[in-house]
Formats: structure tokens, sequence, C-alpha cells
């Protein structure tokens, strides 16, 4: 059976902010869906430990005060989660995140700020995967057509269902079956195995990143860099987070 008929991981993050490397997390979600169907979800709420700017507050709803109030500190949400996706990842099973880098980068900078194992070490030296972003192989798979690449729209264009979005469950639960109809349309990347599918998208997500680098330097942006780097960008020892 191919991948995308098999259980797949939905994870998602809700944060603080747009830049992974500084924002936190506010909620995570990791879900289990099966051919389309959710198995079962858990879903952490974290008090980031620092104020949600009113513009994070406007996409997913959160406030400070409700983080701060009910939500569990960010260590153990963060340790939590990686915990969830490593023990997925251990037992062969993909885990699927609409733009990767970004959450799984997000959640790296976590661990790393809190002094927890980050997730290559919590699988004994293992590159985390496999990965599966709908986000990067729409891209590659669809490159020429027009119109936005967020969760959204791209849901729309394969009739996926997104009636929360920025919640994470739900968008976790999109992104999962986001897969399974972008494999369902492009037979090309269903007969891919999920390993290499992985090892795939880190070739895609580079080639888009350089030709995107070179399409803002043509515009005049002549320092310009596009991080090519999918789906962990991990924190060095002695970077600050």
């Amino acid at each position: 059976m191919a991948w995308h008929e098999e259980l797949l991981i939905g994870f998602d993050l809700e944060t603080t902010g747009t830049d992974p490397r500084e924002a936190r997390i506010v909620t995570g979600a990791v879900v289990e869906v099966r051919a389309g169907q959710v198995l079962g979800h858990r879903e952490w709420l974290a008090d980031p430990g620092v104020p949600i700017p009113p513009d994070a507050v406007a996409v997913h709803g959160i406030s400070t005060e409700h983080a701060m109030s009910h939500g569990r500190p960010a260590d153990q949400v963060a340790d939590a989660l990686a915990a969830a996706l490593t023990g997925q990842w251990s037992a062969g099973v993909p885990v699927v995140a609409y733009n990767a880098a970004f959450d799984l980068t997000l959640l790296s900078a976590e661990l790393h700020r809190h002094g927890l194992p980050t997730l290559r070490e919590r699988l004994g030296g293992a590159e985390p995967g496999p990965v599966i972003d709908p986000y990067t192989i729409d891209r590659w798979a669809d490159r020429y057509r027009r119109g936005k690449r967020n969760l959204e729209a791209v849901c729309a264009e394969y009739g996926v269902p997104l009636d929360a979005a920025h919640n994470a469950t739900a968008d976790a639960v999109a992104a999962a079956r986001l897969a399974r109809a972008v494999a369902a349309r492009h037979p090309k990347v269903a007969l891919i195995g999920a390993a290499e599918l992985h090892r795939r998208q880190v070739e895609w997500y580079a080639e888009w990143a350089a030709d995107f680098q070179r399409f803002l330097r043509g515009k005049g942006d002549t320092e310009a860099v596009v991080d090519g780097v999918w789906p962990i960008r991990e924190v060095t020892a002695g970077e600050r987070v």
C-alpha cells in the first residue's frame, strides 16, 4: 500500500510570531490520520513565557492572559511534542507538517532554548524523518499553478476541508489529508516511498530556495538570502535563541 493510504501523523504549531528562531510555541497538535480518517489527537497549550503579540493573537485567538492562566510550562510542552514525534519516527511512521521547515525548526529552537535533548539525540543520532510536507511537494508537482500557496489556498485547490484555520488540531488534520490528496492527484508522488520522498523534498526545497533567491536578487535585492535547509535548521551550541 502506498504511503498516503497508511498511518500519517499530522503536526502543527501556533506560535507567538513568524520567525522560527525567535517565536515561541503557544499551541501544538499531533494527530493520527489513516485514509483521511482521524484516529486520535492530542493538543497542548503552552505558557510561552513571553507576551503574545496582538498580531499573533489576531491569527490564533489565544491571548497572553489565557496562555498564562491555562497553559503548561513551555519546556514541558516542547518536550511532550518532541517525544510524540520521535516516537512515531522510531516506529517508521511519517510526520506530515505544512511548511515543515517552520514548525520543526521552531520546535528545535524551543528544545535548545530549554536545554532539552534535540530531535536527533532522541533518535539515537538518526536524522528526524520521514517528514511529508504538502507545501514543498505541491510546489514541485504543480510548479506553474498561479495563486497563493498557504494552507487555506492549497486545501481549497485539492478539495480538503479546513473549517478552523490557525487552530493547531484543525491545521494538523488538514495537512495530513492534504498530503493524501496531493499524492492521489500526482501518481509520481504516490509511487515514491516515504523515506525516498523525504530525501527528494530536501532537494526540491533547496532548488526552490536557490531559484527564489535569484529572483529576489534580480529584482534588486542584491543581499537577499533564502535559507534552503529542509526540514530542520538546527540551532548550534553557541547560538542565541
